[in-house]
């Protein structure tokens, strides 16, 4: 044990003994760690700068400036090498700095090299290991080192943390002012304009077992039990994505409801023939190409996106939560049906068994298993490829699901991500 360890370990101990009592067995011995020299210096860790190598101080300065000046709270994730605690903490009108762990071991091996008493002594300052909590927590700044560092305990509040720093750029192509938006919105007013308002729906399954089925590749374990699963009298509703389908479709499988609402989908995601008695639910910025060929009902929605502000003071229909993905309005429509039960099919958000999508080629429906370069935890505890909106997708529909704990929510796989507040189903969840 290092001097430097033994004397941060104590005062640690003395804070919080049961954060020090994780931090004495993290396993810092397995990291990479280098010393890498510049104007200055910092520490590398297993090929990540920790800080800056020219000039902590001042990096640290700017990073405290990109925080609200008057708030007498502030979260810090990451734990760097102190830098940037000890900038906020000169700052008179702080109150709480809350520090947030998010890797264990790259924590445990700067307390071994570095005297870390003058920010962990200070009387403002909680340590907590981010997974600890199953939230972020506002205003924060998050050391961008440690977000690709962040290990498996703490991995689900990175993915939040990155989720919202990326929500800014993510929303850049739902500007209302765009002119292929406005084009499309209004090439599918006569559809919004004649068909039903999704609201009709509302509360016609009270009770009533819901599967929703989206495109992972763990989708292809469950063909043959959703097919025996449709000829039976007594049996859940079935809820598709639209790129789910066509898969289905090819399998046998006819859905009750397709959910439509991104404007790529074209009739190759969605062809018409045999439609008659499948309902539609659909958002206006999908192909009117696509909407005008469905020969089944069709049901209007809109999200909460200013896109539709316009359309929706001229033809007032029901609102579905989007977050990013097909599959939150497909879950939210569930929902407002009256679901009790809702079981996940295919809900992977990452790629398990190296495949994107079931019944799609790599790369058909966009990313491809070479640019994945993210992870997340499957239902194993391993990890599994991904890529970021996927993640973000993610984060979403776990925040949804915690909004709504009346209903009972089941993933039928483990192979995909982990869904916090999903219980594996005792049938189908392999």
């Amino acid at each position: 044990m290092s001097e430097f360890f033994e004397r941060n370990g104590e005062l640690i101990q003395q804070r919080w003994p049961k954060v020090w009592q994780r931090l004495s067995v993290e396993d810092s011995a397995a990291l990479q760690a280098d010393r890498v020299e510049g104007l200055g210096s910092t520490l590398s860790i297993n090929g990540i700068q920790l800080t800056s190598r020219h000039d902590r101080t001042r990096e640290a300065a700017l990073q405290a400036d990109s925080l609200p000046i008057d708030s007498p709270v502030v979260h810090v994730y990451g734990t760097g090498l102190g830098d940037l605690q000890l900038q906020l903490l000169e700052c008179s009108g702080l109150e709480r700095l809350y520090v947030h762990i998010l890797n264990g071991a790259v924590f445990a091996l700067v307390l071994q090299l570095l005297d870390q008493q003058q920010w962990l002594s200070d009387p403002r300052v909680e340590l907590w290991y981010a997974g600890d909590l199953a939230e972020i927590q506002l205003p924060y700044f998050a050391l961008p080192s440690e977000l690709v560092l962040a290990d498996d305990y703490n991995a689900k509040i990175r993915d939040r943390l990155i989720s919202e720093t990326h929500l800014a750029f993510n929303n850049r192509r739902f500007d209302p002012d765009n002119p292929e938006i406005a084009e499309r919105l209004q090439a599918c007013i006569e559809r919004v304009r004649a068909d039903a308002d999704a609201a009709e729906l509302f509360a016609t399954c009270s009770g009533r077992e819901v599967f929703v089925i989206a495109t992972g590749p763990s989708l292809e374990q469950h063909f043959d039990t959703l097919r025996a699963v449709r000829e039976r009298a007594q049996r859940p509703l079935l809820i598709c994505v639209d790129t789910a389908y066509r898969p289905l479709i090819e399998q046998g499988i006819k859905p009750d409801v397709v959910v439509t609402i991104d404007q790529r989908i074209s009739m190759r995601h969605l062809p018409s023939d045999g439609t008659g008695d499948i309902t539609l639910v659909y958002m206006p910025m999908v192909d009117p190409v696509v909407v005008r060929a469905w020969q089944g009902k069709r049901y209007v929605a809109y999200s909460a996106s200013p896109i539709y502000s316009e359309l929706r003071q001229q033809f007032p229909k029901a609102q579905l939560f989007v977050g990013g993905s097909v599959i939150h309005p497909a879950v939210d429509l569930a929902v407002k049906m009256g679901a009790s039960q809702i079981t996940l099919f295919g809900a992977d958000f990452a790629f398990p068994n190296n495949k994107t999508h079931a019944g799609w080629n790599d790369g058909d429906l966009g990313p491809q298993m070479g640019a994945a370069r993210h992870w997340v935890l499957d239902g194993h505890g391993q990890r599994v490829k991904t890529q970021l909106n996927f993640r973000s997708y993610l984060c979403e529909l776990e925040r949804y699901i915690a909004g709504n704990p009346g209903v009972a929510f089941y993933n039928s796989s483990r192979a995909g991500a982990m869904i916090v507040g999903t219980t594996f189903h005792p049938e189908l969840a392999r």
